[in-house]
């Protein structure tokens, strides 16, 4: 993948996330904040918790910091999928991001 190919999918990645919290916030009372800088959103949730979302340029991996811990994202052709077999990224921030909020979330590409 070139660099400019992962970019391409990285921002993607960053809009639909933006997208998600978006939505959340119209649909319920989740009360999700997201703030982007460059490339990082920082979701932030009622209760102060955080969830982390990098991109990762140099290893064209999407990293995510949650209350469950790091995980990082490769592209594998068709999704961002974690590199240690914890799933597909929006799977996975939608698992985090409920146990965070207290209620279902769900995110989507």
């Amino acid at each position: 993948m070139t660099d400019s190919e992962y970019m391409d999918l990285a921002e993607a990645l960053l809009r639909a996330v933006e997208r998600g919290c978006d939505r959340i916030n119209d649909e319920s009372d989740a009360d999700l904040d997201n703030q982007r800088v460059g490339g990082m959103i920082t979701l932030t949730f009622s209760n102060r918790s955080q969830i982390i979302i990098n991109l990762q340029k140099p290893l064209h991996e999407v990293w995510m910091a949650a209350r469950a811990g790091g995980f990082h994202y490769k592209w594998d052709g068709r999704q961002w999928t974690d590199t240690k077999g914890h799933g597909e990224f929006f799977v996975h921030l939608s698992q985090c991001a409920s146990e965070q909020a207290g209620q279902p979330l769900v995110f989507s590409s």
